[in-house]
This record gives structure tokens, sequence and C-alpha cells, in this order.
């Protein structure tokens, strides 16, 4: 249920890199992890809803992290729609609210969504 807390944390099967999604009771958020940084392994952040937006909150989603065959791309589906993604080799995120502005190291042309992203999944 969207507004409970809930965390969905899913490593690719052949890279470093881990993907999680996050609902704190008042926003969801999707993170890219390198497992390969510590102490803090969150190379990106992409916002993926204010709880009080979602009108449907009050019904049942389905949160689904998909890779890629590579295990370099991932994305976000809820309810079987892809709201977000990750491209590791392109070091870029993308989301259908292009929140939050561009990262310097990771997405620094910006979080803006683009179709082209779900070939990465076909």
């Amino acid at each position: 249920m969207v507004g409970h807390e809930l965390v969905v944390n899913g490593p690719s099967h052949s890279s470093r890199f881990v993907a999680v999604f996050e609902d704190d009771g008042e926003t969801g958020y999707f993170y890219a992890l390198d497992r390969a940084l510590d102490p803090e392994p969150v190379i990106d952040a992409l916002h993926i809803y204010n709880v009080v937006d979602v009108s449907d909150r009050n019904v049942p989603s389905h949160f689904q992290l998909v890779w890629s065959g590579d295990g370099l791309k991932v994305a976000l589906f809820i309810n079987r729609y892809p709201h977000a993604a990750f491209d590791f080799i392109k070091k870029r995120g993308y989301c259908r609210t292009g929140f939050p502005p561009p990262h310097a190291s990771f997405s620094s042309e910006g979080h803006d969504w683009d179709d082209s992203v779900l070939s990465f999944f076909k």
C-alpha cells in the first residue's frame, strides 16, 4: 500500500549495482547503489511520488524491480507501469517526475523520463 513503509531491494545478478525502492510513509524514492563505494554506496536518487498526491493510495500496489539481461540497467514498475530506471553504463537515472535536479557525477543531464529506456528490457 502506498504510504505504508516499504523497502524493496534488488541487487543485479551480474554486477556490483543494487536498486532500492523506498516508501517512507510520505514519499517514494528509487535509489541506485554501487556496492564498491563504502561507506556511502548511494550514487543517485529519483523521486517517484508524494503519498498525499497518489489518488488510489488505498488500493494495494505491486512494486517490481526488473533488471536488463546484462545486469547494468534496472527499472521500477508499479502495477506493471514503468516509473523510473537507471542505466549504470550511461550513468543516468530517468523518472516520470524529473526530480530531483541533476547530480554532478551521475545523471548530470537530468532525470527526465525517456520512453527509449523501455528498450533495455525487451
